[in-house]
């Protein structure tokens, strides 16, 4: 029945309310979290002409229409009117109803609270239920206080910390706060009108990365903001981390100082450093800066590399820096690869004459010379060098210092090819050179005879580079192969070994030199052949021949007890050893003139040493030494003796002169020389 006329009422007031215009201004949906306070404003209109009664004016708030009645509101301004139990204390009518205000704030507001709200007035004889409404949506609570605080705190350095609420409205009580953390010595008391706290206190390190907590407690429901502190501080804990190929690497202990990789593998090197505020980290290479990262960007730097190279062996340093200070770690990278880059150099003189850097190189060098080779090569591990001569494998006096190899005195023995080898457990490699030992030319004695068409002889010259030779008869020169009716000339050559043959077909003249001339680029040398008449052939001569070769002879005699003299200080030799010139009853001998020169000179009829018309090249080449046991090959250093007491040859050195006699049986002397008047008694003479 109740309820019948509560719909009656709300009817003819409706009516009545579209009529004189009666209007509700209010927020139709109001949010709030749990345990928090709202203000809701409001305000009405109503006709003037009925608002202007003495009587007093009331307002009442009441839960939804469609489940209550007028009877227990929420909120009024009538103190006789009572309230809904669960509602009291906690919604307020705050707004003047003589003013049309109709404002409510509700204080810790509950999940129940959420429904919808309508307003009723009173004054006097006018009465007015709105029809307008709020609905009432109740949050959880999530709304926390703000904490502000420097975002680093220097140590011993005072600091104020500030909690804040924000409210929308005053008409709401301020929360109570509270701090907890390890920070917290003191804090500092508010009212609880204010919606705010301060606190104050020193960091010091001990409270980097602990937590600071600021606490609302309201009604029934509290909230709180943790912030954890952040301490200034110098970089500490700095690590490098070792990636190989991508995958890190175990069984290295933290922070390692040395690292070994293989040439060819990728390797990545990540640096992280704790500090406050973030540190700059950079890698440093020796003394070059490879890379650097930014303070606000990520507290590790990375360093890549791809394919490691030999080149990328050094210290690697890892830095960290900030305001506070710095730290650094060095890592001593070694890369391992095999050995490259294999070279000789040659010196000579302690004077580098040469650097060998690829296979079959010809090196020459002039015989009794000292030669220094020394193998280099890069390799890491360091590579065991060795030098091998043919198959010989040559060990050094000392091995301080391997790579190194000396001949003090360069001979002919050595020529051939000398190979350095270079190998550790990654590889090996080898660098071969061909040593070709020079000399100046040497002559093989020559050797001359009579034959049918004339006088053959045959000079033979040993050197290398090979030698030239040539022929020279009284003032005029006979090389090469060349002939003529006078003369013919034939050369040969085979690897150091040069031959000519002279044959005269002349008829020779009293008194004609001979001589053979060798020479190359390191020297040169001559032998020379003196043909003087014998006696058959002076009978035929004129007196005034014999007068000439009278004088001759005296002067040859003079001559003989000059050399005699010098000789007796060097002694005989080479007396049964000089190749010798024979046909019929002339004779062409080598005398060493000494003790019995005038006994050699009347017996000059000997045997040659080689048959006629054999070649040097087949009788006189002398079979090559076989290689000596005792050659010395050191390695510590390369020291450069003096040369070898046996200087070859030069063009400074004086010729080697061979001096002899010959019958010159086809000689046609003039008829008017008196035969009884001749002589032949003639010397044959060498000078050294």
């Amino acid at each position: 029945m109740s309820l019948l006329l509560f719909l009656l009422t709300l009817l003819l007031d409706g009516s009545q309310g579209q009529m004189e215009s009666y209007f509700l201004q209010v927020q139709r949906l109001v949010k709030v979290q749990e345990g928090l306070c709202i203000f809701v404003p409001c305000s009405f209109s109503s006709p003037e002409k009925r608002w202007l009664s003495r009587s007093p004016a009331y307002g009442y708030w009441f839960k939804d229409i469609r489940m209550s009645s007028l009877k227990f509101p929420v909120a009024t301004n009538n103190k006789y009117k009572p309230l809904e139990w669960e509602a009291q204390g906690r919604f307020q009518l705050l707004g003047d109803i003589s003013q049309k205000n109709c404002s409510l704030l509700i204080k810790d507001v509950q999940w129940k609270d959420s429904t919808s709200y309508f307003f009723r007035m009173e004054r006097g004889a006018e009465r007015f239920t709105f029809r307008e409404e709020f609905q009432l949506q109740v949050d959880a609570l999530t709304q926390k206080p703000d904490i502000f605080i420097p975002e680093i705190l220097e140590p011993g350095q005072p600091v104020t910390v500030v909690c804040l609420f924000s409210w929308t409205f005053n008409q709401c009580p301020a929360p109570s706060f509270s701090w907890m953390g390890d920070a917290v010595s003191f804090q500092e008391s508010r009212p609880h009108t204010s919606n705010y706290s301060v606190l104050s206190f020193i960091p010091g390190l001990q409270h980097h990365d602990t937590e600071l907590t600021c606490q609302l407690d309201f009604s029934r429901k509290s909230t709180q903001r943790t912030v954890r502190l952040s301490v200034a501080y110098a970089p500490r804990s700095l690590a490098i981390s070792i990636f190989h190929d991508n995958v890190s690497v175990p069984d290295l202990h933290e922070n390692p100082s040395h690292l070994e990789v293989q040439q060819g593998q990728s390797l990545r090197l990540l640096c992280t450093a704790d500090s406050q505020p973030p540190a700059t980290l950079s890698w440093v290479l020796e003394d070059r800066v490879l890379s650097w990262s930014s303070p606000v960007g990520s507290r590790t730097l990375a360093l890549e590399l791809p394919w490691v190279k030999a080149g990328d062996s050094g210290h690697y340093t890892c830095q960290a820096e900030n305001r506070m200070g710095s730290q650094q770690h060095t890592l001593d990278l070694s890369v391992l690869y095999p050995p490259q880059d294999l070279r000789v150099t040659v010196s000579q003189t302690n004077r580098t004459v040469l650097e060998i850097l690829r296979n079959g190189i010809s090196l020459p060098v002039l015989e009794g010379q000292s030669l220094c080779l020394i193998c280099v090569t890069y390799s890491n591990p360091p590579a065991n060098v060795s030098w091998a001569w043919v198959t010989q494998t040559l060990i050094p006096i000392q091995s301080s210092e391997p790579g190194v190899l000396e001949l003090p005195l360069v001979q002919r023995e050595h020529e051939g090819e000398f190979t350095c080898a270079a190998q550790n457990p990654l590889g090996a490699q080898r660098i071969s050179l061909s040593l070709s030992v020079h000399y100046p030319p040497q002559m093989s004695r020559p050797s001359c005879s009579w034959e049918a068409e004339g006088l053959h002889c045959n000079c033979s010259s040993r050197a290398w580079p090979a030698p030239s030779l040539r022929w020279r008869l009284g003032e005029g020169l006979l090389e090469g192969n060349s002939s003529n009716a006078s003369f013919t000339v034939t050369s040969s050559s085979l690897g150091p070994w040069v031959n000519s043959s002279l044959s005269l077909l002349q008829e020779l003249g009293p008194s004609l030199w001979l001589s053979c001339e060798s020479w190359n680029t390191h020297g040169a040398q001559t032998t020379s052949v003196l043909l003087l008449p014998d006696k058959d052939s002076s009978a035929a001569f004129s007196k005034g021949a014999v007068l000439g070769f009278g004088i001759t002879a005296l002067l040859a005699v003079c001559l003989i007890v000059v050399i005699m003299k010098t000789l007796q200080k060097k002694g005989t030799q080479e007396e049964t050893s000089r190749p010798k010139l024979s046909r019929g009853s002339t004779i062409l001998d080598y005398i060493n003139v000494g003790p019995k020169a005038r006994s050699l000179a009347r017996n000059w009829k000997a045997e040659p040493d080689a048959p006629s018309g054999s070649s040097p090249l087949d009788t006189h080449v002398p079979k090559p030494k076989k290689k000596q046991k005792d050659t010395h090959f050191t390695s510590p250093g390369c020291p450069y003796p003096k040369s070898s007491s046996q200087a070859p040859v030069s063009e400074n050195n004086p010729e080697e002169l061979h001096y002899a006699a010959l019958n010159f049986s086809r000689l046609r002397l003039q008829e008017t020389q008196d035969p009884q008047d001749t002589y032949s008694d003639y010397a044959e003479v060498r000078v050294h």
